[in-house]
């Protein structure tokens, strides 16, 4: 059985996927098992499991100001970490999957295309497309510009004039898994509302709040290359 490694194991998206997948075939390792700033690591890793592709969730997310505040983690961790591992892969022709953002598009015209041209708004989206420019130098990948979220969403206001295409963990491992083999880049999420409509859905308490600069107002991404494939 072709086996498929995890790096960050134990992070929020993996814990749901392990109820999702076949767990003979998936290897999920956290920090300490595999550390994506060593090298050495990743290349004893690879060399003892011998994995035909690596999913990689291992990085830095929230809280989104330590990319603000501490830029050397962000770099490190979404950066380089991710440019050891497409060089690991490259040395030993493995597949990787690398989990991108929608927060690398500008935000401001809305219905990205997986085409269109890519400007980051905050220092997170920075970080994860010098991560994704890696991946992209290497064709044996798969690219998923993803906007997802933990359910129930957990803070209690919401973006009332932001649109995304916000989609829970559990609805994404959906279209994740049907896709699996594939390669190149895709946008996925929900349909397109605002960040209010779909945090309402789940929690009718959920208060308004309106975005005054600090949230670009159209985050949404075109979702016509993944429907189209699926």
């Amino acid at each position: 059985m072709s086996k498929i490694l995890v790096t960050g194991g134990e992070g929020r998206f993996a814990s749901i996927l392990k109820k999702k997948i076949d767990k003979r075939k998936y290897i999920f390792l956290n920090k300490k098992k595999l550390d994506i700033l060593s090298p050495k690591s990743i290349n004893d890793n690879i060399k003892f499991y011998k994995p035909k592709i690596i999913i990689h969730l291992a990085g830095l997310s929230r809280p989104m100001k330590t990319h603000e505040k501490n830029i050397e983690k962000s770099i490190k961790l979404n950066i380089i970490g991710t440019c050891n591992l497409v060089i690991a892969c490259k040395k030993n022709n493995i597949k990787i999957i690398y989990f991108s953002t929608s927060y690398i598009y500008q935000g401001k015209k809305g219905n990205y295309k997986e085409t269109d041209p890519i400007l980051p708004w905050n220092n997170y989206g920075w970080s994860k497309l010098g991560g994704e420019s890696a991946v992209q130098m290497y064709k044996n990948s798969l690219i998923l510009r993803a906007n997802m979220t933990e359910k129930p969403f957990l803070h209690k206001e919401a973006y009332a004039n932001v649109t995304s295409n916000f989609i829970f963990h559990e609805d994404f491992i959906k279209i994740f898994l049907k896709i699996i083999n594939k390669k190149g880049t895709y946008n996925i999420g929900g349909k397109k509302r605002t960040i209010y409509d779909f945090a309402k859905k789940h929690n009718i308490k959920i208060k308004k709040i309106f975005s005054k600069g600090e949230f670009p107002l159209n985050q949404d991404m075109s979702l016509n290359k993944i429907n189209k494939l699926l």
